[in-house]
């Protein structure tokens, strides 16, 4: 079970669709959903959880805390919609493609991968982008 909440005035249009495409996403990592909470925010809103969470004094896209058990996924994963639209217009995507890169990029943590090393990295990007590929809703 996947659900919503806006701590800011944006909302997703059609989430039926892109909640679809988090599921399959998963399933095809042989995962499964359990309770998945992803909570859009602000900068301010997910500095603060920066700050009394991981004591990091600074701007993020995305936070998430995993609860999973083995194969069952679980957690929240926080989304600042302001980096979204930063980091959208730096990289020259469309906000629908940055966001659902950092939608997918939060739930395949969730799914064991890494990004720390650049070995890890690689591989979330490549993660990241098969899935990209699989999203009828981006927009080039």
């Amino acid at each position: 079970m996947i659900e919503l909440f806006y701590e800011t005035d944006f909302e997703i249009s059609e989430d039926q669709q892109w909640i679809n495409w988090i599921v399959e996403s998963m399933k095809n990592e042989g995962k499964t959903i359990e309770e998945l909470n992803y909570i859009f925010c602000d900068d301010d809103y997910l500095l603060e959880i920066n700050k009394q969470y991981l004591d990091h004094d600074y701007y993020t896209d995305v936070i998430g805390f995993d609860n999973s058990v083995e194969d069952e996924l679980m957690g929240d994963i926080f989304i600042s919609v302001e980096r979204i639209k930063d980091n959208a217009e730096q990289n020259g995507v469309s906000f629908e493609n940055e966001l659902a890169r950092i939608m997918i990029h939060g739930i395949l943590h969730f799914a064991g991968y890494l990004d720390k090393d650049p070995e890890d990295k690689e591989l979330m990007t490549s993660k990241e982008d098969q899935y990209l590929a699989t999203f009828s809703l981006l927009k080039a």
